[in-house]
């Protein structure tokens, strides 16, 4: 059975940093580019960093280059975001998707991410 399993979001002031985790099981994780997505309330569910299934090749929306980063140990079947600097416009749902290409696609359930003071 397969399963991906973020965790790590939460409420944080801007200016303030959170580390979302998203775990993999029941597929070889190793194989995989790892996404993660965001989805605001009202707003089409949007690409935020990909990282090949080696980890060697990063790739990051516009909006947060410079203050995301994406990463992956693949002997611990995750897949992390480390987010710096977080504004108010980074308040949504983070999904993380594994990705092998055609019907080899699956989701987590998401983490909510809160950016307020």
């Amino acid at each position: 059975q397969v399963q991906l399993v973020e965790s790590g979001g939460g409420l944080v002031a801007p200016g303030g940093s959170l580390r979302l985790s998203c775990t993999g099981s029941g597929f070889t994780f190793s194989n995989y580019f790892m996404h993660w997505y965001r989805q605001a309330p009202g707003k089409e569910r949007e690409l935020v960093a990909s990282i090949s299934s080696g980890g060697n090749s990063r790739k990051y929306a516009d909006s947060v280059k410079g203050r995301f980063t994406i990463s992956r140990e693949n002997a611990k079947n995750t897949v992390y975001l480390q987010m710096n600097s977080l504004k108010p416009e980074d308040t949504a749902a983070y999904f993380c998707k594994a990705d092998a290409g055609g019907s080899y696609q699956y989701w987590g359930q998401g983490t909510q991410v809160t950016v307020s003071s």
